[in-house]
């Protein structure tokens, strides 16, 4: 019997002491159920364990490098994708696309780090449901922070092991565990993943409160938040889709439904590096005693002004696309570098090991229930937030007369302007909407993606294939 990869590494239970994960987490080799789930907040202590698991840059998979470390580095890869950054140094083969094959660090790292969440959330599941201790209100709660959890990390394992859901729901896609296990699953279907997906995240948002702790812990804005992103996949490019109207409530949802408020133009101009900025819905917090050091993304791999590796420089087309007066026009220009690629690089994120890291903010929010509007044949109303947005960050910003298809490309520059260094929103478009991503001559490496192209995703790691008896090796045939 061969051992599953998935829960075969030795993980951490990490119990946290205090409500405030980032002071006092206590990793301990064992927890037992009657420590961890007879109280509330020793429940609350493990869901502070599973969030700093999130961040953390030890090495608890197979894979322990700068560009393997936690969350942030999955979304770095896919910004890496696209065509407005460009890498000369770390996620390099993640710019060059080839980063796919089954024993590469970046396939390896992608399927190990979500399941490895998704182990700790159904360990919390089963251990709140077999409690004879908790209140029933109090289980439904904190088993919303479950249900979030494992629902967004399988959202993520949809995104990277298989092309968008609209283009073929059958398609094959990553085993479904929704309990503790050491067996190994089958393959499944993207139709069965986002059933769950969507399952777990509508169970989260029907419980989870809108208080929280801080920024860190997941509260209904950032289910919403959640849903809206699933909901956009799952609309894909049908003005019909029933998903649609459910992506514009649960942007609005998430960011307020009040663009002046959610928004803070100024905000942008301090270095994203604090999670208390107004802006943020989400984000996973540093400290100085327990900072995460080079692996911190993207400030150590982007700011030049600092002592961080530095390797990500800017399209000049991307620079280009955004005006003198605008907010986020943060380039800082060298006319004499060589290779002329490097140019342009970005002090959006301001350099420093402790940085706070931003991984949901109100801008996105806001340009999902725009583009929302307009699959939904309400241009107007698209083109009425599309311009609160950009007369926020420019002050000297027009409205468009843009409709149709122009409208939608306008929609979705503005989400690469927006966001770009984030949360890989050009790749994440470019799959969702089946188009293809070409890059300019200013790129050294000048690869095109077609629509649909397999390079939009990965193949199945080989470990995974030879430590479950359920996957063949067939697996990546047609991959």
């Amino acid at each position: 019997m061969k051992k599953l990869s998935y829960t075969g590494i030795l993980l951490l239970l990490i119990i946290a002491c205090s409500k405030d994960y980032l002071n006092e987490p206590k990793p301990t080799a064992s927890a037992s159920d009657e420590i961890v789930f007879n109280t509330r907040s020793g429940v609350e202590a493990f869901i502070s364990g599973i969030l700093r698991l999130q961040r953390t840059a030890t090495p608890l998979t197979s894979v322990h490098r700068s560009d393997a470390a936690a969350l942030y580095s999955i979304y770095m890869a896919r910004s890496m994708k696209g065509k407005d950054l460009i890498s000369d140094g770390w996620y390099m083969y993640d710019y060059q696309l080839i980063n796919r094959e089954p024993g590469y660090v970046r396939t390896r790292f992608t399927w190990e780090f979500p399941y490895m969440i998704i182990k700790q959330a159904n360990i919390l599941l089963e251990g709140i449901e077999n409690s004879d201790d908790l209140s029933e209100s109090d289980k439904e709660e904190l088993a919303a922070q479950g249900y979030a959890l494992r629902g967004f990390y399988y959202f993520q394992l949809a995104q990277e092991f298989q092309l968008t859901y609209t283009r073929d729901p059958n398609a094959p896609a990553p085993p479904i565990y929704t309990k503790p296990t050491q067996k190994g699953g089958p393959m499944r279907t993207l139709e069965d993943m986002y059933a769950l997906i969507t399952q777990d995240l509508e169970k989260a948002f029907a419980n989870v409160r809108t208080e929280r702790l801080g920024k860190s812990y997941i509260n209904k804005n950032v289910v919403a938040g959640m849903l809206a992103r699933v909901y956009q996949v799952m609309g894909g490019t049908d003005p019909a889709s029933a998903y649609w109207p459910k992506a514009e409530r649960m942007a609005k949802l998430a960011y307020g439904d009040n663009v002046a408020s959610a928004l803070d133009a100024q905000s942008y101009r301090k270095g994203f590096d604090d999670i208390q900025n107004k802006e943020w819905i989400w984000g996973m917090p540093q400290s100085d005693d327990q900072k995460q050091s080079f692996f911190t993304t993207p400030s150590v791999f982007s700011d030049p002004r600092g002592g961080g590796y530095a390797c990500i420089y800017i399209d000049k087309d991307f620079v280009n696309s955004f005006s003198d007066a605008d907010v986020r026009r943060l380039f800082i220009e060298d006319g004499n570098a060589t290779p002329k690629y490097k140019t342009f690089a970005t002090e959006k994120f301001k350099f420093s090991f402790d940085a706070d890291m931003v991984l949901m903010r109100t801008a996105e929010m806001i340009l999902i229930e725009a583009e929302a509007e307009y699959w939904q044949g309400k241009e107007g109303k698209a083109h009425g937030l599309l311009h609160q947005l950009q007369e926020n960050r420019d002050p000297n910003a027009v409205k468009s007369s843009n409709t149709g298809t122009a409208l939608l490309d306008e929609i979705l520059l503005e989400r690469r302007k927006e966001l770009y260094l984030e949360i890989g929103t050009e790749w994440y478009d470019a799959r969702r909407l089946q188009r293809g991503i070409k890059r300019s001559a200013y790129h050294p490496s000048d690869i095109d993606l077609a629509p649909n192209d397999k390079r939009f995703y990965l193949k199945v790691p080989q470990e995974e294939i030879d430590a479950n008896d359920q996957i063949d090796e067939s697996v990546n045939a047609n991959r």
